[in-house]
């Protein structure tokens, strides 16, 4: 259990601190996405460069990374075995398959870490919203969707797109807990409530504005 525990959070912080914005804005255009706008490396920064498509890629991107974080954590403890002696390799004790839905939300939650804090990009990131989404995904779709209509109702009615991340990102725990069985664990829910809350305290300066009535409408 604790050497599936180490490969998933170990493959996962790595997944997620592929800076895909930093990486597709300096290969296509020759330009650092960080001295851009808010310095996001993000797709809401990539847009701000003049290239939508590259956002478009940075979004997806960010989201296939967090999805296979949690894909990976899923699969893994159905396929590795343990030794139960170390002397002999002939019996094999295998991972209580229960547990999947718990190193799943480890996984999201540390994929999520590494989109925010990169060791490629001395630890200086993004806001986790489209790897979250990815990961989210992998592991509870319903929820994702209560989600996703709370962000599109959010930003339909005030234009602003922070808020309609924080009010997902604040209600996903929730929709989880509520539509999906399997996650309805104390330590799988804490662990989706951390990577929520990591998301929200991402936004601070983002709440600071919307708060000041400063922030940046979607157009």
């Amino acid at each position: 259990m604790i050497y599936s525990t180490l490969i998933i959070v170990v493959t996962s912080y790595l997944l997620g601190s592929i800076p895909f914005g930093y990486l597709l804005v300096r290969i296509f255009r020759g330009q650092d996405v960080r001295q851009t706008g808010s310095g996001n490396i993000g797709a809401t920064n990539v847009a701000r460069t003049g290239s939508k498509g590259l956002a478009i890629a940075t979004l997806l991107l960010d989201a296939v990374k967090g999805y296979a974080a949690v894909a990976i954590a899923l699969w893994l403890p159905g396929h590795l075995a343990v030794p139960i002696s170390p002397t002999t390799h002939a019996t094999f004790e295998y991972i209580d398959p229960n547990s999947p839905y718990l190193l799943a939300a480890l996984a999201a939650l540390f994929a999520i870490l590494g989109h925010m804090f990169p060791v490629w990009l001395r630890f200086k990131g993004g806001k986790g919203v489209a790897t979250a989404l990815g990961a989210f995904l992998a592991l509870a779709p319903t929820a994702v969707m209560v989600s996703f209509v709370l962000f599109v109702v959010a930003v339909a009615l005030t234009r602003y797109v922070s808020l309609g991340s924080i009010l997902a990102a604040a209600i996903f725990p929730f929709a989880a807990w509520w539509l999906n069985p399997f996650v309805r664990t104390a330590g799988t829910i804490v662990l989706l409530a951390a990577s929520s809350l990591l998301i929200i305290i991402r936004h601070k300066d983002n709440i600071r504005r919307l708060l000041a009535g400063t922030e940046n409408r979607f157009r």
